[in-house]
């Protein structure tokens, strides 16, 4: 249908008396019993119609709002309100619902038949999207989250979805069948999450496959090695640190890091740390430390 503002010849922001004064004017000017205009009969039911959509406050509105679908039979503005609105994930998941194509796919799924092509069946509904947040270790070793799914009549539908190991910040997951029913019956179409990963404290993403993690040390363990116990993303695991160890030298954990299919590695970055204290005899004993390295230990730094 024609926009009912251009047809009555006034500005979306007019206000009623304006819009009922232009229906009066174009009503006698083309009512078919007195216009001489050839189109009179046409233009007299176009001008009808506009002023049936905007003389009445509440369709107003649901044109401003909807567009024109707002005028087709059975439009429900409650429910596609209802539907725009929809969010939440409940849990502390966070994000929300939108929908994926244009609002009219979509507010063609919640009527409740009539209009034009009502007849056609679509073959599958429209889709959904969802933000969605999983902590840093779900990442590495993937798992089952639930998320609360937005429903046709209201309910929020609790669903458990698989996260593979190696999903990245910013990725996407597709659920078939989880998004919109389509008119006429048939499939629904399907939902789509975009994946916020939190940060970890100690744990870094290295590509696709890698993790990294400070591994802080004695000075005496640096010195003399040690053998330590390291938390990873699969459990605890014994770790040998070679005698002289310097800050910044890394050990591979085969294994340890991303649990695909074929796992990735873990790295440990070695920090030799010194105590933070100021007892005379940990001064004393550090001081001692002094006498063991040869040479200028800055004899390098040149600029």
């Amino acid at each position: 249908m024609q926009d009912p503002y251009r047809a009555l010849g006034v500005q979306r922001g007019a206000d009623a008396e304006t819009i009922r004064k232009a229906f009066k004017k174009l009503a006698r000017k083309y009512h078919p019993d007195v216009s001489k205009e050839p189109d009179a009969e046409e233009r007299f039911k176009e001008v009808n119609a506009a002023y049936g959509i905007l003389g009445d406050p509440e369709k107003r509105k649901a044109f401003d709002e909807f567009g024109e679908a707002s005028t087709r039979p059975g439009f429900d503005a409650a429910k596609a309100r209802q539907w725009r609105g929809m969010g939440g994930m409940g849990g502390s998941t966070g994000g929300g619902f939108e929908f994926d194509g244009n609002m009219d796919d979509l507010l063609q799924s919640i009527f409740r038949g009539g209009g034009v092509g009502s007849e056609v069946r679509e073959r599958k509904g429209p889709d959904l999207k969802a933000s969605f947040t999983i902590d840093f270790l779900t990442a590495v070793t993937g798992g089952e989250r639930e998320i609360s799914v937005p429903q046709p009549d209201g309910r929020a539908e609790r669903l458990k979805v698989r996260i593979p190991p190696g999903v990245s910040n910013g990725g996407r997951l597709k659920i078939r069948g989880q998004g919109l029913p389509p008119r006429g019956g048939g499939a629904c179409g399907d939902l789509n999450l975009e994946l916020t990963v939190r940060d970890h404290p100690i744990l870094r993403r290295l590509g696709d496959d890698d993790l990294e993690m400070d591994l802080p040390l004695t000075i005496y363990e640096a010195m003399a090695g040690a053998s330590i116990v390291v938390p990873t993303p699969t459990g605890d695991v014994k770790v040998n640190v070679p005698a002289g160890a310097k800050p910044g030298q890394r050990l591979r954990l085969k294994g340890r890091g991303i649990q695909k299919r074929v796992p990735g590695h873990l790295y440990l970055v070695l920090q030799p740390t010194p105590p933070t204290s100021d007892d005379p005899d940990v001064l004393l004993a550090a001081k001692r430390l002094e006498e063991a390295y040869v040479g200028d230990l800055r004899g390098g730094l040149e600029l």
